[in-house]
């Protein structure tokens, strides 16, 4: 994608760098036979659905043989210690709780999951006292962007890391799937004054009219609006068939149900941030019928685990019987930031070397639960990419609605499942 599509609209203050600079830069806890790896979710507040399995996985990583029987680095065995913290959907406690992890615990890497609100204070905390930090479930323009000092003339980090994908990978889900349902070439953009919203916000314009869309933005609204009739009104007026967005979700169960009290029923909305869990559709109802989002990770990807081999639908399965909940695609995401820790240990001579394990991130390459990672190949340093594909919630057999794959054109290894359907014929 162009540098102007990056750049547009992504005039993001740096978050504040956070934590105690008398630390040493780069060192370790040398003389420990421990390697501790601190592990940063929302597991409450507003943003808990995107953390409601990690308890799971990270169990389920400390049962594996690569963790339970340690790590071996350099030729020596280290014990295993996985310290996790919940950031209560809170930036200024994702902050604290990585200070707390690298001055208490002494972690000798921080793994952080699911949106900008946690896994940016945590990574700029881990920027700044040098411990390497891999985050996941972020989009990378709002991840990269918005933390540096100057967005317009970014400088690549040297600590922090990050898989997932972009803007632009939202755009080759989405936009094959508008181009399957006839209408009117206008798309409704409703994106939040937050990281996520102003990425999202920046970067859409030039691929919705790239691609021959016209852009109507909806505003740059609060978190935590009630009122989303004069948004709704416009949308209307300009006659926009396909919707795209990028709010928490609260927001949009509110926006979506006074959207259809008022008539505002696009033919197809294809939504980001929002109705990627199950427990999302609950709110809605059948009002999430053929809601199309993206799918970064399911029971549907031929995927394998590089710790044990087991695939990502056993994975799935394992959850399901274990919690009686259906599957989530953060499953895939918090697994594979353990993946990424044991490739990054058992490949350095010294896993206390803080500047050592990330340097080995920044080049680092490898396939596991979520598929090929290579942090060489960008688009910027310190980002490894992912290739979702487009799903539609339907009704389901096991559970009321199941996310099925409509459309695979970024990832055609993952196999279709259904139809794509219109949201309001």
């Amino acid at each position: 994608m162009e540098r102007r599509t990056l750049l547009k609209g992504l005039g993001l203050s740096a978050l504040a760098a956070t934590g105690c600079s008398t630390s040493i830069r780069g060192s370790g806890a040398t003389g420990t036979d421990t390697i501790v790896i601190g592990f940063v979710s929302p597991q409450t507040g507003p943003l808990a659905g995107f953390a409601s399995g990690d308890a799971f996985v990270v169990d389920t990583i400390r049962k594996t043989q690569a963790f339970a029987g340690g790590i071996t680095s350099g030729g020596r065995k280290y014990t295993v210690e996985i310290v996790v913290k919940d950031t209560q959907s809170d930036p200024n406690r994702a902050s604290q709780v990585a200070r707390e992890l690298i001055l208490q615990n002494h972690a000798d890497m921080i793994v952080t999951s699911s949106t900008p609100e946690t896994t940016n204070p945590v990574a700029t905390v881990c920027e700044a006292q040098g411990v390497p930090c891999v985050s996941a479930v972020v989009p990378w323009q709002a991840w990269y962007f918005a933390r540096q000092a100057d967005p317009a003339n970014p400088k690549p980090f040297t600590y922090t890391t990050m898989f997932f994908f972009g803007v632009e990978q939202f755009g080759g889900c989405f936009v094959p799937m508008w181009e399957r349902v006839p209408n009117s070439k206008a798309v409704a953009g409703m994106f939040p004054n937050d990281a996520d919203g102003n990425a999202f916000r920046g970067a859409w314009p030039d691929i919705i009219e790239d691609a021959g869309y016209t852009w109507v933005d909806g505003g740059s609204y609060t978190n935590g609006t009630t009122d989303y009739s004069s948004m709704i009104s416009k949308f209307k007026e300009e006659d926009c068939e396909i919707f795209i967005n990028a709010p928490i979700p609260p927001d949009f169960n509110t926006m979506w149900k006074q959207a259809a009290q008022q008539g505002f029923k696009p033919k197809l909305a294809t939504v980001a941030k929002v109705l990627l869990f199950p427990a999302d559709t609950v709110a809605l109802g059948d009002l999430v019928n053929n809601i199309a989002t993206d799918s970064w990770w399911g029971p549907y990807m031929p995927y394998t685990s590089s710790l044990d081999g087991s695939t990502a639908k056993a994975l799935a399965d394992a959850y399901q019987a274990a919690s009686g909940k259906q599957w989530l695609q953060t499953l895939g995401s918090t697994y594979s930031l353990f993946e990424v820790a044991h490739q990054a240990f058992t490949a350095v001579d010294a896993p206390h070397d803080r500047k050592a394990v990330a340097a080995l991130l920044q080049k680092l390459s490898y396939a596991g639960i979520s598929g090929p990672l290579d942090w060489t190949k960008g688009p910027v340093p310190g980002v490894a990419i992912q290739q979702p594909v487009g799903v539609q919630w339907k009704k389901g057999t096991d559970f009321p609605y199941e996310m099925v794959v409509v459309d695979n054109s970024l990832n055609p290894a993952v196999p279709v499942g259904a139809d794509l359907t219109p949201t309001n014929p």
